[in-house]
């Protein structure tokens, strides 16, 4: 049975190996996937991602967010699965060949999450990408249609926010996993930042979100693991 805390995501959005390592020591334990990100990845490479897995007993997340052609999605992808991560994501664009190919280059171990809209997007920059009307001022139906064609090309889930959790739980199953960011615990309030589509952990389990991903607000705290320890408890409470 699964732990509060095996909800948690936590990103190691920092800069260096070294900031990253620490973080792993203090949270190992604590949270339920490490993320690598982009950057971390492209300074620190394949190594830091083995080095984590002989360090903690959490999952790991690589999240590259791939969109290309697909045939250097599944090169990459086969690359990625040699790493033994637990996830990774893909871009939910125009291609749904392109997260075909990925899943089936992922050879079953590392499942594949479509990325349907990304938090920090809002209406504004979905008719700037030129998108119709409709589906500009609907974040929510945007997000759904990218959900069932990630579904139909054989993705595990999707990277979506809190807010739409709930309609893609119903709509395409229990085990269609929602990864959700843009999460804000309750107990604290963030200063401005790229997060729109925001919701508390509480309210992402309720909404049916099987991981949270919260960096911020645990990164930054006087007491990391402390400040992880009150966000499982916001999920515990959500869950019951």
């Amino acid at each position: 049975m699964r732990e509060p805390r095996d909800h948690i995501i936590f990103p190691l959005d920092v800069a260096t190996r070294t900031e990253a390592e620490q973080l792993v020591r203090q949270l190992a334990g604590h949270v339920g996937l490490f993320k690598v990100g982009l950057e971390l990845f492209i300074r620190s490479g394949p190594d830091l991602i083995r080095w984590i897995r002989s360090e903690s007993d959490a999952g790991i997340f690589l999240d590259l967010k791939l969109h290309d052609i697909p045939m250097t999605v599944a090169r990459a992808m086969e690359a990625i699965a040699d790493l033994a991560v637990d996830l990774t994501t893909v871009h939910c664009g125009e291609s749904r060949r392109m997260l075909e190919v990925a899943v089936k280059a992922g050879q079953g171990a590392t499942k594949v999450l479509a990325v349907t809209v990304l938090t920090s997007v809002g209406p504004e920059e979905l008719y700037q990408a030129g998108l119709t009307p409709e589906l500009a001022e609907n974040v929510g139906m945007l997000v759904q249609r990218r959900a069932g064609s990630a579904r139909e090309a054989g993705c595990a889930g999707v990277v979506c926010s809190g807010w739409e959790a709930r309609s893609i739980k119903q709509a395409l199953g229990q085990d269609f996993l929602a990864v959700t960011p843009g999460i804000r615990p309750a107990w604290e309030s963030v200063g401005p930042d790229d997060q729109r589509r925001v919701m508390t952990p509480g309210q992402a389990v309720r909404n049916g979100a099987d991981y949270i991903v919260i960096g911020r607000p645990i990164r930054d705290a006087a007491d990391p693991v402390h400040a992880a320890q009150k966000v499982a408890a916001e999920i515990a409470e959500g869950l019951s």
